[in-house]
């Protein structure tokens, strides 16, 4: 049997919003959905460089109580997590445990130097 999390970080839960721009186009902004205690695990990052900016990337595991399908506090792929100013994209969301009461973010942290 797994040990329980520890579930040790305030995360913030957010969802991308569309919002006209005065101009007949879209921006994306972050609407915010909740706090969520948190595990976050990372991995093994690596780093991209071009002319103009160097990307690291390290992916990580973030682990928070599970919520029903369909309520705003049960994270899905395509939002993120904030961090102050951390930011964890979400890739893909699965149940850690046979019970369900827990669920697994892969998620991956970007960030721009």
């Amino acid at each position: 049997m797994k040990r329980p999390p520890a579930l040790n970080r305030k995360l913030v839960l957010e969802a991308p919003e569309r919002m006209p721009d005065g101009l007949g186009g879209w921006s994306q902004t972050w609407a915010e959905l909740g706090q969520l205690w948190a595990e976050v695990k990372s991995g093994s990052g690596w780093e991209k460089a071009d002319e103009f900016l160097t990307v690291s990337s390290v992916p990580y595991r973030i682990t928070v109580r599970a919520a029903p399908p369909g309520a705003t506090s049960r994270p899905k792929p395509e939002q993120r997590f904030r961090d102050g100013q951390r930011i964890y994209r979400i890739l893909a969301v699965a149940e850690r445990d046979e019970f369900g009461r827990y669920l697994t973010c892969y998620a991956r942290e970007e960030v721009s130097a």
